[in-house]
């Protein structure tokens, strides 16, 4: 793992809860946009050392939508940027990690990225996310 990329966090509705990050603690918004193959709506706060990742879910599919519904508003997960996604896939399942995918899923900002299962993880929800060379530096 190379660093923390990014926390994600789900909420509700991005439009009651970008102000308080914009507003309240004063955070750069550095851009949304929609990622159809996880079916949310993503801002990115850029929080300094690492980025904040709010996650609003279009429609009642997808894993936050379920997240929001199970557990409310809150921490969804933890990305670690990594180098070469399907090598470290594959290591980490030669540690005995459990992947949700077998392969990685296209992600916010033109990354891959990939979700260690809590149950590997002592119930916290990782993500592998690989933005490549060319994406490094930006959202």
């Amino acid at each position: 793992m190379n660093k923390v990329d990014h926390i994600g966090i789900a909420v509700k509705n991005l439009k009651d809860t970008l102000p308080y990050y914009t507003e309240t603690l004063g955070l750069k918004l550095l851009g949304i946009e929609e990622v159809e193959s996880q079916k949310v709506k993503v801002a990115f706060i850029d929080a300094g050392n690492c980025k904040i990742e709010l996650l609003e879910p279009i429609g009642e599919e997808g894993a936050i939508a379920k997240f929001l519904e199970k557990r409310g508003e809150g921490i969804h997960h933890i990305a670690f940027g990594v180098t070469d996604i399907r090598t470290r896939m594959e290591e980490l399942k030669k540690k005995g990690v459990q992947l949700l995918h077998d392969e990685p899923k296209p992600g916010a900002g033109g990354a891959e990225v990939a979700f260690m299962h809590p149950k590997s993880s002592f119930g916290v929800l990782y993500e592998l996310c690989d933005k490549g060379e060319k994406l490094n530096g930006h959202l």
